[in-house]
């Protein structure tokens, strides 16, 4: 755990062909989740929020001047409201999740990748990335036995979503999760 803490995360650099280049607009959102959501110090580069293309070499210090991507824009407007706002990613404690089979005979789990964020005062947030070019499903063994016996509201942080479940079925049998290709959740869970 302290490897993963003290590692940095980035997506772009100066020496590397731009994100918005390099990966298709969903996938590019899937690993910024993965990225920016993972412990460790997290690195932006210059031109990353507005979906720039073009990479300059660091010696010309300019480049062209480039039409913003909005849709690229107002994902990470939003995943740095998530960051900022959410005390967890910066004061939490992180695991790895290891997702499951939704059933026998289901390998899409196997594209899964997700974590888990704790912290003081119940702050509990699970962040689930589908990181395939196919649907799939898997379940979610959540590492917050806390939760056992008690209602379990969740939203999502990145989109729209929000569920009540049982938080003995969630920590037991695993919170299911059926995403669309390169989609993703970021689930704060609060206990009632």
């Amino acid at each position: 755990m302290k490897f993963q803490e003290r590692s940095a995360r980035f997506l772009e650099n100066h020496d590397e062909p731009r994100a918005a280049l390099e990966f298709l607009p969903l996938q590019h959102r899937a690993a910024a989740i993965i990225t920016f959501l993972s412990p460790g110090l997290r690195f932006f580069h210059q031109g990353q929020f507005e979906g720039e293309r073009v990479r300059v070499p660091a010696h010309l210090c300019r480049g062209p001047l480039e039409p913003v991507d909005q849709n690229i824009s107002a994902f990470y407007a939003k995943l740095l409201s998530v960051l900022l706002k959410t005390r967890v990613f910066r004061e939490g404690a992180w695991s790895l999740v290891q997702p499951q089979p939704a059933w026998h005979d289901n390998p899409s789990s196997e594209g899964f990748i997700a974590g888990a964020w704790s912290g003081a005062s119940e702050d509990r947030v699970t962040v689930v990335v589908n990181y395939t070019p196919s649907q799939g499903q898997c379940r979610l063994r959540l590492p917050f036995p806390e939760l056992r016996g008690r209602r379990v509201h969740l939203t999502d942080l990145m989109g729209r979503e929000v569920y009540d479940r049982d938080g003995s079925d969630v920590v037991d049998n695993g919170l299911y999760i059926d995403l669309g290709p390169w989609q993703f959740n970021v689930f704060e869970l609060r206990a009632s």
